[in-house]
């Protein structure tokens, strides 16, 4: 298998007429899915070539996605571009991309305007209404290789400048095989997608639903500030998978929305991007008794995830849930600062990692994939590409990885290295402390403790004292009603920070 269109067109024929698709606005059937993709691509064919960028600058929603599959039936690979991110940044994002042709919907129609000239405009509602040429989406298919890109997501780059990072279909196919096999997705799946389609969470969302045959619920993102409308709705639609951001998980818990109504149809709930708080992931398993549960690790340079750990309901996770294991067909392994390989138990080192499913690196930013993605340090006998996460692990008792926070995470306070993770972990563990984030002001060298709970700072400080060194206790403990997400839900320190 070369191309991910192969699973849709499998799905479409073990299941022609099962919903693919859910929305907002309605639902489509696996042949509906599959002849919309096929007339965007034909028409967009006739605009541009293979392997060219193709920007979807439209709200989460079938017609949306059918875009996206739209543009690989062209050979071309997709962008989203989200339209709920300010117009400086949709500019910049542009600006490193510079996209051809950008397909967008009346409803964004003039803030494309403002990224493309109008001829290099094409609508969504225009292209769903092309006759399908299969002869030349056939020959298209028939020049198209595994290591063709299939989509870029553009992440916050250290320069200011944003970073696209651009992964195959090869790495797709490899991941999504191995991560749909050990979690036993199936075809009567229904799949609830939380993720915004600019992130890499809802890759595992839509390829798993294809491949399986099984249907994808596109979850509205206004429920996502609404606890008691988002379980209504995962309730109706009886969603039975959620690949969610921790912070979305905790946004049910923080208000004990659990207590109010359950989601008994979730089998299964694989989470990621943030640690998930300890009492947070209690309340869902106390809630959930006969769901799995699943920690998943990995940045967007890897496609998705490299690391898993399957949570085990008699183990005690006071210490800590690893991130556990690499997926199959993924080597990941530590570093220290002098590049020599950390096998040792609880001594930390840079988490790496080697294998297909590594992107193809940053569009247009040769320096910056050079920096990232290098020869593996320890063998000099032949190209061994790995990827330096640039987050730190450890190595526990039982040989799981243990992530122990970022490199740039790590603050000199006081004379003191601290990581910030294990100041959180210290308050998060408090009772009557239901959220909390640290951030280091590097101007003023002082140390936040943002935390939402009921108990006064004074009260919290003293707690604190009694867990930590004086030199790890926040100078200032900040009571917030909320935590602020970024566009991909998680928490915004730097927002945090400003509002001080």
């Amino acid at each position: 298998m070369y191309n991910v269109l192969e699973w849709l067109e499998n799905s479409r024929e073990k299941y022609s007429d099962k919903i693919a698709v859910i929305d907002e606005m309605g639902a489509v059937t696996y042949d509906e899915f599959v002849n919309i993709s096929k007339a965007i691509g034909s028409k967009l064919a006739t605009y541009t070539g293979m392997r060219k960028p193709v920007a979807v600058l439209a709200d989460k929603s079938i017609d949306t996605l059918s875009t996206f599959f739209g543009i690989v039936y062209a050979g071309c690979f997709y962008v989203s571009f989200n339209p709920e991110l300010p117009e400086v940044r949709l500019n910049q994002v542009q600006s490193v991309l510079n996209a051809e042709y950008i397909i967008t919907d009346e409803e964004h129609l003039d803030r494309a305007k403002s990224l493309v000239s109008e001829d290099k405009i094409l609508l969504i509602e225009d292209l769903k209404k092309a006759p399908i040429d299969e002869d030349v989406l056939k020959d298209i298919r028939s020049k198209a290789i595994d290591t063709d890109p299939l989509y870029a997501n553009f992440t916050s780059g250290s320069t200011g400048v944003p970073k696209g990072v651009v992964v195959s279909h090869r790495s797709v196919i490899d991941f999504i095989r191995v991560f749909t096999d050990l979690f036993d997705f199936n075809e009567m799946d229904i799949i609830g997608n939380q993720a915004p389609f600019d992130f890499d969470v809802s890759v595992k969302d839509i390829y798993s639903s294809i491949r399986m045959g099984a249907t994808l619920v596109i979850i509205p993102r206004k429920y996502f500030s609404k606890p008691v409308e988002l379980l209504d709705f995962i309730c109706d639609k009886k969603i039975t998978t959620m690949t969610w951001a921790v912070s979305a998980l905790c946004l049910i818990t923080t208000f004990h929305g659990l207590d109010y109504k359950v989601p008994e149809t979730v089998n299964k709930i694989l989470y990621s991007g943030e640690v998930m708080p300890l009492k947070h992931l209690k309340e869902w398993m106390s809630h959930l008794p006969n769901t799995k549960f699943v920690n998943v690790y990995g940045p967007t340079e890897i496609t998705c995830n490299c690391t898993y750990h399957v949570i085990d309901r008699d183990r005690d996770y006071e210490g800590g849930v690893p991130i556990g294991k690499a997926f199959p067909n993924e080597h990941v392994f530590l570093l220290s600062e002098d590049n020599k390989e950390v096998t040792d138990e609880d001594v930390a080192g840079e988490i790496c990692v080697r294998g297909t499913a590594l992107a193809l690196g940053y569009y247009k930013a040769k320096e910056q994939t050079d920096k990232n993605f290098v020869q593996n340090p320890l063998n000099d006998a032949y190209i061994d590409m790995i990827y330096r996460t640039g987050d730190l692990g450890k190595y526990n008792a039982n040989g799981e990885i243990v992530f122990s926070g970022r490199k740039d995470f790590q603050i000199k306070h006081m004379g003191h290295r601290i990581e910030l993770e294990e100041v959180e972990a210290a308050m998060a563990k408090i009772e009557g402390i239901e959220r909390v984030c640290c951030v280091f002001d590097d101007v003023k060298s002082k140390l936040y403790g943002f935390y939402i709970g009921d108990m006064d700072k004074k009260e919290l400080h003293r707690r604190m004292s009694e867990k930590l060194p004086a030199f790890m206790i926040p100078n200032a403990l900040r009571k917030v009603e909320d935590m602020p997400l970024t566009k991909n839900g998680k928490i915004d320190r730097k927002q945090l920070l400003a509002g001080k």
